[in-house]
């Protein structure tokens, strides 16, 4: 285990700087994952960290030392990729040995190693195999084994789910997190999936264009987001979000207004006073409606997705194109075409500035 830190750490390409600034701590022991958009700097993030890419300013330490500058193989990292990257003419037990025997490690030592992580992998009876008479989910979990044999101090993810069917992404989650369990190590992981992020994250890092918008929890960046960014992109389905225009605003007591919603009003208790306008977005997730709320919304279902404990239904504002998605437990009577009046509770609500930051 290791603390990982990253300190002002800025990268460029070019004149194109990618990386703003960014600083991050991860504790000892810590899984954290990397999410956001394609594009906005994760995976470019992590290859910094692993040596990979250089760091253009700022610094990066692994426990006390600042590794910012030394070679991959030197920082006590083990990286998982998206692509297995498995030598074809190798077995399995030789893939994981591989890069121990061409450090020099002593041939005993490197089958204990190897035996060990077969052991934790459940891949002992796949030791002679080639890859080849692998299965997508056996030969990532070779690759996840070479990791393992490093003994790294800090262990880093690359999408390494992505290349898997939906079955197989499911079954490597748990086994992730077993993994991480059992070794107690500090991973960091990247991905785009959110589901993972929240499923094996004791700690997510958002990002956007190079910069962090927030860090924290699952739950807390799910309950609590910081933004109108995050609120989208953490949950999933994602959250609703309506056009909003505010009437009036004093005593803590805001008016609202949704215009597409059949200019729906009503009040909002709001630490501080807004200025009176349109621009702002209101907030609901997808299971904060029922039948039975304050603030009832008529909608017209489109679609009806029954999966046995929950449906979703995807709708539309009456007489409007404003969509609207509904998480409800008691919807498999729900057809297409047909009318619901549905609504939420005005303390689920979060509402956002036009500029993307949180009133509440």
């Amino acid at each position: 285990m290791a603390e990982l830190k990253l300190k002002a750490v800025e990268k460029k390409f070019g004149d194109v700087k990618v990386i703003h600034g960014v600083d991050l701590q991860v504790e000892s022991g810590e899984f954290v994952v990397f999410v956001g958009p394609s594009g906005c700097g994760k995976s470019t993030l992590l290859r910094m960290i692993s040596g990979l890419e250089d760091t253009t300013a700022g610094s990066i330490h692994i426990d006390t030392h600042d590794v910012t500058d030394v070679d991959p193989a030197d920082r006590g990292v083990a990286m998982v990729f998206q692509t297995y990257a498995l030598y074809p003419h190798m077995s399995v037990r030789d893939n994981m040995g591989f890069g121990l025997k061409m450090n020099g490690m002593d041939k005993a030592e490197i089958a204990e190693r190897v035996d060990k992580a077969a052991a934790i992998l459940e891949l002992g009876a796949l030791l002679d195999r080639k890859p080849k008479a692998l299965s997508g989910g056996q030969r990532q979990r070779v690759a996840i084994g070479r990791a393992i044999v490093r003994e790294p101090k800090v262990f880093l993810f690359d999408e390494p789910l992505s290349n898997l069917d939906a079955e197989l992404r499911v079954a490597m989650r748990i086994e992730i997190a077993k993994l991480h369990s059992e070794l107690d190590a500090t991973m960091v992981y990247v991905t785009h999936d959110q589901v993972e992020a929240m499923t094996l994250a004791d700690k997510i890092v958002v990002l956007r264009d190079g910069y962090i918008e927030q860090v924290g929890s699952p739950l807390k960046l799910y309950d609590d987001p910081d933004n109108l960014f995050v609120a989208g992109f953490i949950g999933s389905p994602g959250m609703n979000f309506f056009e909003a225009e505010v009437l009036s605003s004093q005593e803590q007591k805001t008016r609202i207004r949704l215009p597409r919603q059949g200019n729906v009003e009503f009040e909002l208790a709001l630490h501080n006073t807004v200025q009176p306008g349109s621009g702002f977005k209101l907030g609901v997730r997808p299971e904060h409606f029922s039948a039975q709320a304050e603030v009832l919304l008529k909608l017209e279902i489109d679609v009806a997705e029954h999966l046995g404990g929950t449906s979703y239904l995807y709708a539309h504002g009456a007489g409007d194109n404003e969509n609207v998605v509904l998480e409800v437990k008691q919807g498999r009577d729900v057809q297409p075409q047909s009318a619901v009046e549905l609504g939420f509770e005005r303390e689920r609500a979060f509402l956002f500035a036009s500029d993307g930051s949180r009133l509440r």
